[in-house]
């Protein structure tokens, strides 16, 4: 083979380079400007013109440059996230919610994620990202303390936040933990159970505090006695420690754990002691994990529409970034109540 052969194989191996904006211009017969305010929605734009554009962009697989994009319209085109302890499924299932609704929008995403979830670090957080150039910041603060840093955020970065409470000087995005808590308990009454039992998550968690009132608030309006709340963690081995206990008391038919992994070691730890779910105990758990499904007996549990939860963040920062910054709220997101097989009418113990 001639060694020009060899440099026309060459030079055909080598992958075509990424289009550029002036490549857009050119198959559209336009200038890079157009290009340019096609790209920033610019109104300045024939509507013919604008559509040649696009399918210009389209026909090249033309990726605009968020930083030169930012530079036109003084945006970075980037939100900061703040977060902690992503191996809960809660948190870890809104930040996943929140990078969805942020794709959607076209938005790039930077996450800081804290070890404490104190005010310090919060802050300290928050500042790392402001430095960056963020256009506003989501932080999700279901910790006590987390909501109480939330006052002291810089005035001038838009800033959302997500199951903060309603104390929490900010929008807020959020589940109705009270109405999930109530649509448990309501339904292991209407089934017939005299009163209902709780695992409650640890102290210091908005949602903890929040399921255990929505589950009391039932009980009396129901005129039914209110048991001992039994704390928990969050973990498997929390509810699987809460077992033995429950197992001793005696006429405990009804159980309502404040998440699925917690009713999770609790089913494992009635399973032991030969008691029979639903049959024995009913027992109902709160989020609606992928494996509620496939435990045995299929639990019964609240399901929290995360990515609903992301998608209202997302309106309500955005609305910040573009508006004056008028304070704009969200209705909470209702959950759902998911039926399956791990509650039935009571049976005596």
């Amino acid at each position: 083979m001639r060694d020009n052969d060899k440099l026309a194989d060459g030079a055909a191996a080598q992958p075509a380079r990424p289009a550029v904006m002036i490549d857009v211009a050119k198959r559209a017969g336009v200038s890079h400007q157009t290009v340019s305010r096609v790209l920033n929605d610019s109104p300045r734009v024939r509507p013919e013109t604008r559509e040649r554009v696009l399918r210009a962009v389209e026909e090249l697989g033309y990726r605009p440059n968020a930083m030169a994009r930012g530079l036109v319209s003084r945006r970075s085109k980037v939100l900061g996230v703040v977060t902690f302890d992503t191996v809960l499924y809660g948190p870890a299932s809104m930040l996943l919610g929140i990078e969805r609704a942020a794709r959607a929008a076209h938005y790039g995403v930077s996450i800081v994620t804290l070890q404490r979830a104190d005010r310090a670090e919060v802050l300290d957080a928050v500042g790392t990202l402001a430095d960056q150039g963020v256009d506003g910041v989501i932080i999700i603060a279901p910790l006590m303390v987390a909501a109480a840093a939330l006052h002291s955020l810089p005035a001038m970065l838009p800033a959302v936040a997500v199951e903060a409470g309603p104390d929490a000087g900010l929008p807020s995005a959020s589940v109705d933990q009270v109405e999930g808590a109530r649509l448990a308990v309501q339904h292991l009454l209407d089934l017939g159970h005299e009163t209902v039992w709780h695992i409650s998550g640890p102290n210091g968690w908005l949602e903890s505090r929040d399921r255990v009132d929505g589950w009391r608030q039932t009980l009396q309006a129901a005129g039914a006695s209110v048991p001992p709340i039994i704390a928990g963690d969050w973990s498997a081995r929390s509810g699987y420690e809460a077992g033995p206990v429950l197992a001793a008391q005696p006429g405990v038919t009804a159980v309502f754990a404040a998440n699925d992994q917690m009713a999770l070691g609790l089913l494992r730890a009635f399973a032991e002691r030969g008691l029979r779910v639903p049959e024995d105990i009913s027992v109902v758990g709160f989020d609606d994990i992928p494996e509620a499904a496939y435990l045995s007996p299929p639990l019964t549990t609240v399901r929290q529409d995360f990515d609903e939860v992301g998608r209202r963040s997302m309106r309500m920062l955005l609305g910040l970034i573009e508006s004056d910054g008028t304070r704009t709220d969200s209705p909470q997101v209702v959950p759902t109540l998911v039926v399956r097989d791990s509650t039935g009418a009571p049976r005596s113990r």
